[in-house]
C-alpha cells in the first residue's frame, strides 16, 4: 500500500531486520546482490507488522485473502467500561477449560459461559517463558520489539531495590515501547492502573514501564511490595494490609487437600515422577512456621486467594472504575505455573489447582461486578505461556515417549569441534557465549567481520544438529530465507530475535524434551508451550468458543478499540473484530 512504503524503508535499512544495513562504511559494491537480497527477505517477513495486521500466521494469511475482512463497530464514549481486568494465569493450557468443564462452577464458568473463548490462542514466540509471556498481553508486540525475550531478559535489576522488604530489586528497565497502560493515561490523565501478582515479573511486565501502582509478593517478608522504580514508600492501604501478618496467621499449617470428592479425579495420585519423588500423594500440608509458610505457600492455591485479596483491598482504596474515566487493573496468579512444575500438567494436584482458581476467581468476580456493575467491566483471561509433561512419565495427550532431559554439558563437544574456526576467523574466543537455547556474539568485538561471523555460526549450528535431542538449529541471519507461514517454529524466533542482534544461533529440542532441572518444563516453540487460551467478556463481546488460530499480542490493539485510545506506535496484533457485539444500525 501507498502508504506503507516509507516504513518499508526505514526497515530495509533498520540494522535490526538487515544485517548488513550498519556497514555504510564499506564500499558501495560490497552491498549490492547479498544486502539487497537479505534486505528484501526481511521486508517480506515484516511486512505484515509494518502495514498493519502481522502476516506471518497461516490463519492471518487465509484472512486476509477473504473478500470482505470484518471491521470491529466504534463503540460510544459513553458506553465504554469503567474498568478493564486483565487476568493472566501463569502456565494454563486451554484444555485445562475444557477437559474439566463440567467441574467448573465459578469464575472460569462464568467467562466461559458468557464470553468469547479462543481456545487456540497463540504466544506466537519461541522463549515461552514468564517474562515474555507477559510483555506481551498488553503491549500488542512480539519480545523482539518489547526487548524481553526470555525471563533471564527481565526484570531483575539491582539498581531498584524493594521498598518494604528485604530480597532482589526489580524494574521495567529493559522494557522498550508503551501498552495499554500508556495509551489510556495519554487519552486521559486521570486513568489510574494498578498491576498485582505473586512474581515480580509478573505484575510489572503487563503495564510496561509506566510509574503505576505495580506490587508483588516478596518471599523473604511475606509481603506485597513495589521497587523504587515506583515509589520510596508503600501507600497506607498496602502497610495496612501486610500489617494483617496474613500468611502467618491465615494460612500457616493450613492442609491442601482435594476440593471434591477422590472419584472426580481420574488422575493417579501415586505417581513418583512428580515432584521429584517427594511429597507426590494427598494432602500437601504447609508449614507452621510462618517463615517456612512465606515460601512454601507459592506453591499452593492459597497463594491466588491471598493475590485475589490483596488485589480486591486495591481496588477499593484506589476506587478503580468508580470514576468517570476507564481504569485498568491487571491480575498475575501465579500458582497454577508452580503446581505444574512440581507435579506437572498431567497431575491430580494440577486438576485441584484449576478447580480451586476457579472458585476463588468466582468470589473475586462476583464481589467486583456487585461493586461496579456488570455494566460497566471489561474482562481478559490469558496465560504467558503452556507446559509440556514430565518426561520420566507418560503422558495421556501427548506421545513423549523418546523425551530426554538435555543438559548444558551436551553442548560443549559442538563448542570443542568448532574453535578452529574460530581461530581462522580473526574473531575473539571470548566474543561468544552460549546461553540455551542461544549462541550469542558481543559484536564490539567482532568489527565488519559479519561474513566470517556468519561462518563460525553455521559450523556450530551443525554440529549441534548432531545431538540426537535436537530437532533443529537455526542460523538467525539465514531465518529470513524461511517460510514463516508454513514454518511456525522459524516464525517464532523471529518474533523473538531479528538478524544482525546477539543471537548467533538458536535451538530447538525434540517434542518433549527439555534441559534442565527434574520438574515439569517449557519454554519451547512447540505448540504445547505456546498454546493458550484468550476469553474475553463484557457487555460488548459476543458469546462464543473459537478454536481457530489468534495471537496474544492481539488483545492488546482490541481492548485499545473497545476504549476508543490509540495505541502510541505501530503493533504486531489487530483487533479480534469478530468478537465485538454488532451495533444497532
Amino acid at each position: 500500500p501507498q502508504g506503507c512504503r516509507a516504513g518499508i524503508l526505514r526497515r530495509v535499512r533498520d540494522p535490526a531486520v538487515n544485517p548488513d544495513a550498519h556497514r555504510s562504511a564499506m564500499p558501495r559494491a560490497r552491498l549490492s546482490l547479498r544486502a539487497l537480497l537479505f534486505a528484501g527477505l526481511a521486508v517480506g517477513i515484516t511486512l505484515g507488522t509494518a502495514c498493519g495486521p502481522a502476516s506471518s500466521l497461516a490463519a492471518d494469511a487465509r484472512a486476509q485473502r477473504r473478500p470482505s475482512a470484518p471491521v470491529a463497530p466504534a463503540i460510544p464514549a459513553a458506553e465504554r467500561p469503567k474498568l478493564v481486568v486483565l487476568i493472566t494465569v501463569d502456565q494454563m493450557r486451554p484444555d485445562y477449560l475444557t477437559r474439566w468443564d463440567a467441574q467448573l462452577t465459578g469464575g472460569l464458568r462464568r467467562l466461559l459461559d458468557e464470553g468469547a473463548f479462543y481456545s487456540h490462542a497463540l504466544q506466537d514466540h519461541a522463549i515461552t517463558e514468564t517474562a515474555p509471556g507477559h510483555a506481551v498481553t498488553l503491549s500488542g508486540r512480539f519480545p523482539y520489539s518489547t526487548g524481553i525475550a526470555s525471563n533471564s531478559a527481565g526484570v531483575d535489576s539491582p539498581d531498584w531495590p524493594l521498598v518494604g522488604s528485604e530480597g532482589p530489586g526489580a524494574s521495567p528497565f529493559r522494557f522498550r515501547g508503551t501498552t495499554l497502560a500508556d495509551w489510556m493515561t495519554a487519552a486521559d490523565t486521570r486513568t489510574r492502573v494498578l498491576s498485582v501478582s505473586r512474581k515480580d515479573r509478573g505484575a510489572i511486565l503487563p503495564v510496561g514501564s509506566g510509574k503505576h501502582s505495580v506490587y508483588w509478593y516478596a518471599l523473604a517478608s511475606g509481603r506485597f511490595v513495589t521497587s523504587t522504580w515506583y515509589a520510596d514508600s508503600l501507600p497506607t492501604w498496602v502497610q495496612e494490609f501486610n500489617a494483617e501478618d496474613r500468611v502467618a496467621r491465615r494460612y500457616a499449617g493450613r492442609s491442601w487437600d482435594l476440593l471434591l470428592a477422590e472419584s472426580a479425579y481420574p488422575e493417579s495420585d501415586s505417581v513418583e515422577q512428580e515432584s521429584a519423588g517427594q511429597g507426590f500423594t494427598f494432602p500437601h500440608a504447609l508449614a507452621n512456621d510462618a517463615t517456612a509458610a512465606q515460601s512454601g505457600i507459592i506453591g499452593q492455591p492459597s497463594m491466588d486467594e491471598l493475590t485475589l485479596d490483596f488485589a480486591w483491598k486495591g481496588v477499593r482504596a484506589l476506587d478503580l472504575g468508580g470514576g468517570s474515566k476507564t481504569d485498568l487493573l491487571a491480575i498475575s496468579l501465579s500458582t497454577t505455573d508452580a503446581v505444574g512444575h512440581r507435579w506437572g500438567p498431567d497431575s491430580r494436584e494440577l486438576h485441584d489447582q484449576v478447580l480451586r482458581l476457579d472458585r476463588v476467581l468466582g468470589v473475586f468476580l462476583d464481589s467486583l461486578i456487585a461493586l461496579r456493575g456488570k455494566e460497566n467491566i471489561a474482562i481478559a483471561l490469558t496465560s504467558d505461556h503452556g507446559v509440556a509433561p514430565i518426561p520420566e512419565f507418560r503422558s495421556s495427550w501427548g506421545d513423549n515417549s523418546r523425551a530426554t532431559r538435555i543438559s548444558r554439558e551436551d553442548f560443549d563437544p559442538a563448542f570443542t569441534r568448532v574453535s578452529e574456526k574460530v581461530i581462522l576467523s580473526r574473531i575473539p574466543a571470548d566474543a561468544f557465549t552460549f546461553d540455551f537455547p542461544t549462541l550469542n556474539v558481543d559484536r564490539s568485538k567482532v568489527g565488519l567481520r559479519t561474513r566470517e561471523l556468519r561462518t563460525v555460526a553455521r559450523s556450530f549450528a551443525a554440529e549441534v544438529r548432531k545431538i540426537p535431542s535436537v530437532l533443529r538449529a537455526d542460523v538467525v541471519d539465514d531465518l529470513v530465507l524461511a517460510d514463516t507461514v508454513r514454518d511456525a517454529i522459524a516464525r517464532r524466533w523471529l518474533h523473538t530475535f531479528r538478524p544482525g542482534g546477539e543471537e548467533l544461533v538458536v535451538i530447538t529440542l525434540r517434542p518433549f524434551n527439555y534441559g534442565g532441572s527434574n520438574i515439569a518444563a517449557h519454554g519451547t516453540p512447540h505448540d504445547y508451550d505456546a498454546l493458550v487460551p484468550l476469553i474475553l467478556w463484557g457487555r460488548h463481546f459476543r458469546h462464543f468458543a473459537d478454536s481457530s488460530a489468534v495471537r496474544v499480542v492481539d488483545l492488546a490493539p482490541t481492548l485499545a478499540h473497545l476504549l476508543g485510545v490509540a495505541p502510541l506506535q505501530r503493533l504486531d496484533g489487530h483487533v479480534l473484530a469478530r468478537t465485538f457485539v454488532p451495533l444497532p444500525d
